[in-house]
């Protein structure tokens, strides 16, 4: 059973996601209605047999994926140490992920796909569910896709981290995570985060720090236990604003929080952040003095660490067995959003160990939250 980290509420929480947002100014006219709503299909069974793996996949309708989530039910015994996350990663026809060439790959993707893998030990109780984060905004109205990928993890015991970058003059809205292939049972993602292509964040491995603003990269880090190379391959998305887009009446900030664990072989533990986590958010201003609010939730990331992801280099937990088994929208209980939600404002990791104890292991989790500020027109 996952153990539950409950915060204390945040007071004066207010939850605008999927509301209308308009703003009068002396001289100007303003309004830009905001919708972000959260679909799922529910659970997807499987994988029943070890070293295989399942795929499900969420969809936006008319409206741009800008990130997207999964959630694995894992059974009560030690088969359910086996389940893990293999990938999210959005898609074009929500059948495949891309995978070909390197850089922009895609445009206005609608789905969002979530794989669950297998190890040595599998269950009927095994499943997976796709949480996708659907916009759609008048200021917002193309997306493309960036992706990067490496060879590797394939020696035990060892991660390979992977770094996809948005263009120039565009915004991160959102990201992903893949390993393939399946049948290497210890090879998950272990970690999906928003970060910063530059020396302050190591170009990537470093991630993005709570009140951080306008992060232009997201990072994927692959894992392995045991180790066999079968072509394993890691592989990061990002999910971008179109070219052109008005930089100063848009902007993104991060919440973060890191807690420590689980350890113990055969035990999980989940952290929740939120966009309205921190009250000071309401008054703190950016370093062009743009004043932030609480904004709006269109993405998350999670990560199984060895801590600090924030200050050094990434590094992965005491035992390469631990892995994600949820990156999701949730209530600020960290209970997943059901289908058709359009107020999450928190997001939940989900950290699993194997079966083997997991010293210097902690659960990490991010928020990435929309702020849209007024265009000046003419009155």
């Amino acid at each position: 059973m996952k153990n539950k980290f409950l915060r204390r509420p945040s007071l004066g929480k207010t939850l605008i996601l999927g509301a209308v947002v308009a703003v009068a100014m002396p001289g100007t006219a303003y309004a830009d209605p905001i919708n972000v709503t959260v679909t799922s299909p529910g659970a997807t069974m499987g994988p029943a047999t070890p070293f295989t793996g399942v795929s499900s996949h969420a969809d936006c309708g008319d409206g741009l994926v800008s990130g997207g989530g999964i959630d694995q039910t894992t059974g009560d015994d030690r088969q359910g140490n086996g389940n893990h996350v293999m990938g999210i990663a959005p898609s074009a026809d929500g059948l495949t992920e891309y995978t070909d060439a390197t850089g922009v790959v895609g445009t206005d993707a609608k789905h969002w796909l979530a794989f669950g893998g297998s190890g040595s030990n599998s269950s009927p109780a095994f499943s997976t569910t796709p949480y996708a984060v659907c916009l759609s905004s008048h200021r917002i109205k193309h997306t493309q896709v960036v992706m990067n990928k490496i060879a590797g993890p394939s020696a035990g015991q060892t991660a390979k981290l992977v770094v996809a970058t948005c263009p120039t003059g565009t915004v991160l809205l959102g990201g992903g995570a893949r390993t393939t292939p399946a049948s290497v049972g210890s090879l998950k993602p272990i970690a999906s985060f928003p970060t910063f292509n530059d020396t302050a964040h190591d170009f990537g491995q470093k991630a993005a720090a709570d009140g951080e603003t306008n992060p232009n990269s997201w990072t994927a880090v692959g894992g392995i236990g045991g180790g066999r190379d079968s072509g394993n391959t890691t592989y990061a998305y990002a999910i971008c604003s179109a070219d052109r887009i008005r930089l100063n009446s848009i902007s993104t900030n991060v919440h973060f929080r890191e807690l420590s664990g689980p350890t113990t072989a055969g035990t999980s533990r989940t952290a929740t952040v939120g966009c309205a986590d921190n009250e000071e958010e309401h008054n703190r201003q950016d370093r062009n003095g743009q004043r932030h609010d609480a904004g709006i939730l269109v993405s998350g990331g999670a990560a199984a660490s060895g801590g600090n992801v924030t200050t050094t280099d990434f590094t992965k937990a005491g035992s390469g067995g631990t892995h994600l088994i949820g990156s999701f929208p949730s209530d600020s209980d960290g209970k997943p959003v059901s289908d058709g939600t359009t107020t999450a404002a928190d997001w939940t990791a989900a950290v699993h160990i194997g079966g083997s104890p997991s010293p210097n292991t902690y659960s990490d989790v991010w928020a990435l939250c929309l702020n849209l500020h007024p265009e000046h027109q003419e009155g």
